[in-house]
């Protein structure tokens, strides 16, 4: 366009280019070992920034194989010590924030944390497991909470997943996250991560009414044959869970799951050790009574007359479990959908029974361009009684960075049925 004496419009001037986000400096451990909320804070700031402008192998440049691997050793000496079940006993001018599977979903993780209050000396958090695997940054994710646990260990308690371990993680996409971020040192990071696994502790009591644990209950400890009966079979292995059926499997204790080897690469599915898969696998269902879950391969599945039996023997109000995310539950047409996060699947005449998904969205990678879109849910407990949860739901926080998965997500199941129990080991990284 010409103004009226014939001269020329000047040019339209260019807006400048907006200058690239510096990335920030690699994170170093304090000097004198003791983390802060303003570390915290720093190190989440950038964990979301390698995310989202970071090639995956690229990440040592900013955590460092040593740094995650001193990360991993100054949590697993916290998490070793705590019992088999962890007591959480709030003051009465406490919350505690019960969250379920997060599956490497780091940036709904983020939005969870700040949605629910940070952990503090007024917030309790208790995390229910399952924070690898299917999510494309189960190594932040699981790091991020780990810094929480060491800044505040009193506040923060992580249990184990059945993901937490070496099958799962090989199956489902950790494992081999691991190598692609840290490449040649990947095989020694993942270890670690193995070893940290083992640490984690089975399940919590809240303010001694309250039991959470990732899959749920489980049965009494199994009594080997007498040794004069192992020296008669000598070489033959005593498999506990094949001779057992509907009609031999009883109730466990708080007692029996105090006294059960939690550190396993992978809980056993079969020998004199069962509790640990029965905690990390078992489902509830409608139909009385206890069962072998034979759906899973692993674990057991229980009805609300167990559901009933637990909370009344134990002087409980409410079990507090995870494990099921719409996939796994789209197949169970017996119990509700996880669309907003959480279901109530028993209530009987003690309590009832919830199960509390935090992963919304999930999984990530989905085969179908029909999407589950499920909402994540956490529930909040608070004085007096800590037993009237008050349940948050939340959608996945969008968009989401681009990102590979780390696993054939079109051709592995994604409600962890028909395992390969053959290949699951059930040692540990010592033996």
């Amino acid at each position: 366009m010409s103004d009226p004496d014939g001269a020329a419009d000047p040019p339209t001037p260019t807006p400048p280019s907006p200058s690239p986000v510096p990335p920030p400096p690699p994170v170093e451990w304090p000097e004198d070992g003791v983390l802060t909320r303003d570390w915290v804070a720093s190190f989440t700031a950038t964990l979301d920034w390698c995310s989202r402008r970071l090639p995956p192998d690229q990440l040592p440049s900013i955590l460092s194989a040593d740094f995650v691997r001193r990360l991993l050793l100054g949590a697993a000496g916290i998490l070793h010590r705590e019992p088999n079940i962890v007591r959480v006993d709030p003051r009465p001018d406490q919350a505690v924030v019960v969250v379920g599977d997060v599956h490497g979903q780091l940036h709904d993780v983020m939005f969870l944390l700040r949605d629910a209050g940070f952990p503090s000396e007024e917030r309790i958090f208790v995390f229910n497991g399952d924070y690898v695997d299917r999510g494309a940054w189960g190594l932040e994710t699981l790091l991020l909470l780990l810094a929480w646990k060491i800044f505040l260990p009193n506040r923060v308690f992580l249990l184990r997943g059945n993901h937490e371990s070496k099958y799962c993680t090989s199956v489902y996409g950790f494992e081999r996250e691991v190598m692609v971020k840290y490449k040649n040192q990947g095989g020694q990071v993942y270890r670690k991560f193995l070893r940290c696994f083992e640490d984690l502790p089975l399940a919590s009591i809240i303010a001694g009414c309250v039991y959470t644990a990732h899959g749920g209950i489980f049965r009494g400890a199994i009594v080997l044959p007498s040794k004069r009966a192992k020296r008669a079979k000598k070489g033959h292995k005593y498999i506990a869970s094949s001779a057992e059926d509907s009609t031999t499997l009883k109730l466990g204790s708080l007692d029996e799951l105090l006294k059960a080897r939690r550190t396993v690469l992978d809980p056993p599915w079969e020998g004199s050790n069962l509790i640990p898969g029965d905690v990390l696998w078992s489902d509830p269902s409608l139909e009385k009574g206890l069962s072998l879950n034979k759906e899973r391969g692993i674990g057991l599945l229980w009805g609300p007359d167990i559901t009933q039996q637990f909370l009344y023997t134990n002087n409980l109000k409410l079990i507090i479990r995870s494990h099921e995310g719409p996939d796994a539950r789209d197949k169970r047409h017996d119990l509700l959908g996880m669309d907003s996060g959480y279901t109530t699947d028993h209530q009987v005449a003690c309590g009832k029974l919830i199960t509390l998904f935090s992963a919304p969205d999930y999984p990530q990678f989905q085969a179908s361009e029909d999407r589950y879109n499920n909402s994540g849910a956490y529930l909040v407990l608070s004085p007096p009684d800590f037993a009237t949860p008050d349940f948050h739901s939340f959608q996945a926080v969008k968009p989401r960075p681009a990102a590979n998965p780390y696993y054939d997500f079109e051709e592995v199941i994604d409600s962890d049925e028909e395992l390969n129990l053959g290949a699951m080991d059930t040692g540990n990284l010592s033996s």
